[in-house]
């Protein structure tokens, strides 16, 4: 019932069989029969189908509370309950780069904080873990902020700011960082992310071509990469990053300089742990949340 559940959370925020199935990575006759098999379990129609639309009706719009609150409290099977009995359970996602830096000192106050607590991080890229937040599967995620507008229901909480740089190997030859960055084979950091796709935009809006030689989303395995001589690369230097490996020089791409925004994507009515949370995260990224 819980799949049925998320994918009908999915067509109540999309409008469509279609675009939900996008969204959530299963055909639009998947959706169809998840939504039909619902219906039946439940003995009425949650949607009022017109053409291609499917709007919620009366009862639809009365069950989707109900079915985010279940999907939430599924989440939660498992946590332990604290000494007045409510149960403290804080779900987040984040992407490799903050795992690794602001990440650990956070949780490590916030369970200082809150004893008796439990947190689950979910790992993952920045499109899917939108998608887990606007699903009612995550109560927040740290992500790279998306190229699009987010839904209404969701708020984006900026955290850092940080700046994209060209790495090249430390024996490559001096010179204009253009003239390396099209002169050596390119190590091109994943297209279907939303820090990859940054990395292309920069490309085609500079009009330069690149031969690229790899691909991949694990900055480290870049980052290694380019130390080893394979090519050069361009990657954001994260908030941890105080200096680069022995084997890699890292240039400034001056003026033509283009950043990766880290922030928290969550729902308006944070409960109070993660909320908790959130402002230890935005402490250990040295910023405060609004």
């Amino acid at each position: 019932m819980i799949p049925e559940l998320k994918t009908f959370v999915a067509v109540a925020r999309e409008g469509t069989f279609a675009a939900a199935g996008q969204r959530i990575g299963l055909t639009q006759a998947a959706v169809s029969a998840q939504m039909k098999r619902l219906e039946e379990e439940l003995g009425f129609t949650l949607f009022d189908r017109t053409g291609r639309s499917a709007r919620l009706n009366r009862r639809g719009q009365q069950t989707l509370a109900q079915a985010q609150e279940l999907i939430q409290l599924y989440g939660q099977l498992g946590s332990r309950q604290r000494a007045k009995g409510q149960a403290v359970f804080v779900s987040l996602g984040a992407i490799a780069s903050v795992q690794q830096a602001v990440l650990p000192q956070a949780l490590v106050k916030f369970h200082r904080q809150w004893p008796g607590s439990r947190t689950r991080v979910v790992p993952g890229v920045s499109t899917t873990l939108l998608n887990a937040v606007d699903a009612g599967e995550l109560d927040a995620a740290l992500i790279i902020r998306p190229p699009f507008a987010l839904h209404s229901d969701l708020r984006w909480t900026p955290l850092a700011r940080e700046p994209f740089r060209l790495l090249v190997p430390r024996g490559a030859p001096a010179g204009d960082w253009r003239e390396l960055l099209t002169g050596l084979p390119f190590i091109r950091y994943d297209r279907s992310s939303f820090g990859g796709r940054q990395v292309d935009r920069f490309l085609r809006a500079n009009g330069l071509a690149v031969r690229e030689v790899c691909e991949l989303d694990e900055q480290e395995a870049i980052v290694r990469l380019v130390a080893a001589g394979l090519g050069a690369a361009l990657l954001p230097q994260t908030t941890d990053r105080r200096r680069w490996p022995a084997g890699v020089r890292a240039l400034d791409l001056g003026a033509h300089t283009f950043h990766r925004d880290i922030g928290l994507v969550h729902r308006a009515d944070l409960p109070e742990a993660m909320q908790g949370l959130a402002n230890l995260i935005a402490e250990a990224c040295g910023t405060r949340l609004a």
